[in-house]
């Protein structure tokens, strides 16, 4: 088995037909550290991790989860995101704050400017 992967450096990509929109919605609305190089951006995320944002005109968003942050207290989370202009998904199994109680992590999720879909999510105690 090759050990070439093991060590490198790895990050996740997502699609977005409009970069200036995604940098102000990562960086202005989620208030996220952003770079851009290239005409993509980088997300800095906790943890050291990156995710790169990159130009794709044909995008068409995916219908699951691309991105998920993991938060302390949902109710929080979901309030502070909704104050800065995220719109919460509201599916049938959601409760009124938009959050998902039902089995696993306490979850919500919302959509960035292309249609990809992220959440925040609380780990059950």
């Amino acid at each position: 088995m090759p050990d070439l992967l093991k060590h490198a450096d790895a990050f996740s990509g997502i699609a977005t037909d409009d970069i200036a929109a995604a940098r102000v919605f990562y960086a202005d609305t989620l208030g996220l550290n952003v770079d851009e190089e290239n005409g993509m951006l980088w997300l800095c995320l906790a943890g050291g991790r990156e995710a790169l944002v990159y130009p794709k005109p044909d995008h068409v968003p995916a219908d699951y989860t691309v991105l998920n942050f993991r938060v302390s207290h949902i109710e929080a989370a979901v309030a502070e995101l909704s104050a800065s202009g995220v719109e919460f998904e509201r599916y049938d199994f959601v409760d009124e704050d938009a959050i998902n109680r039902c089995g696993g992590p306490y979850i919500a999720w919302f959509k960035d400017p292309a249609g990809n879909i992220l959440s925040v999510l609380q780990e059950r105690s």
